[in-house]
């Protein structure tokens, strides 16, 4: 982290960390989860200067005005001392923010697909290069390999955190979200917060209407978080965007920022700009199965 941010963390926070050795870009065993340690908030001000830093890419910085990475992570509660896991992270858009954040006192970890070919493969080989060509700013995250089919993503109750970002509907189309769902249980410890970001349907829509364009149905990811044990423990509208219609040629892909009708009405969808999104927040409560839909009143508005 650059010297400017890493004088104000060291001011900021109340309790020193545990320091962590794992080496830039190296895939860490399963069993090798630090515990985290005691300290306080992040401030503002430190998100802020992790999401101005110069290793970020101006492309992604971009996309904040997007993506709402500071208000979306005080959503779900991120702490300097939290060993967080990210599940596939794709090119490390959110792993140039949590990394830093959490370098000096925390634990990132990247959990990415065990695929020898591919996207998978791709995504998973830049980040490593991401690791290595930064270790300033990289130098303690670490990589975890899972098996999409039998996904196991570190030892039982070893993390404070488990994130993903638009990933849910992936793994709808693959036939794995269920399975995905419980290892994030499995790796959480109890009282351990599931952060959830994806494309949001229409409301009405049905999982089989809409599971083809990368939107899915807001009851439908609760219901696989709270099948796997989970309590939904608030809703946000960090990220929605009304001007999305959700009714494209090529789904949720139509808009940016892949535009996968090249120049055809380009204008018209980045006027539009990204995905509505919901952002939902779980709890693993330490019961075997929650309810299905929360209690009134459970589900706070943000």
């Amino acid at each position: 982290m650059k010297t400017r941010f890493a004088f104000g963390l060291s001011i900021a926070l109340l309790f020193a960390g545990v320091a962590h050795a794992q080496q830039a870009g190296q895939d860490q065993p399963a069993g090798d989860l630090v515990p985290p340690t005691s300290a306080s908030d992040f401030t503002s001000g430190q998100l802020d200067a992790v999401l101005g830093g110069a290793w970020r890419s101006e492309h992604n910085k971009a996309r904040d005005v997007y993506r709402h990475p500071k208000a979306t992570l005080q959503f779900f509660g991120l702490q300097p001392d939290q060993t967080v896991i990210e599940i596939t992270p794709g090119g490390g858009w959110y792993t140039e923010i949590l990394a830093p954040l959490l370098r000096d006192n925390g634990h990132y970890i990247a959990a990415v697909s065990g695929g020898k070919s591919g996207e998978d493969k791709q995504d998973a080989d830049a980040l490593r290069a991401k690791f290595k060509t930064d270790p300033a700013e990289y130098g303690k995250a670490s990589i975890v390999v899972f098996n999409p089919k039998a996904p196991v993503l570190g030892p039982p109750n070893s993390a404070d955190m488990v994130l993903t970002f638009r990933n849910v509907h992936n793994w709808t189309m693959a036939g794995n979200a269920e399975a995905m769902f419980k290892a994030f249980y499995a790796v959480l410890k109890t009282g351990g917060t599931l952060g959830v970001v994806d494309h949001r349907a229409a409301p009405g829509a049905t999982l089989d209407a809409v599971k083809g364009s990368g939107y899915l149905p807001t009851d439908y990811v609760i219901k696989l978080a709270t099948d796997a044990g989970f309590k939904l423990d608030g809703q946000s509208e960090i990220n929605a965007n009304p001007k999305d219609t959700k009714n494209y040629p090529k789904g949720v892909w139509t808009l940016p920022p892949t535009l996968t009708l090249g120049d055809k009405d380009r204008d018209k969808y980045l006027a539009m700009g990204e995905s509505d999104r919901m952002t939902l927040r779980f709890v693993k409560t330490g019961v075997n199965k929650a309810p299905a839909t929360p209690a009134p009143g459970s589900t706070p508005s943000h």
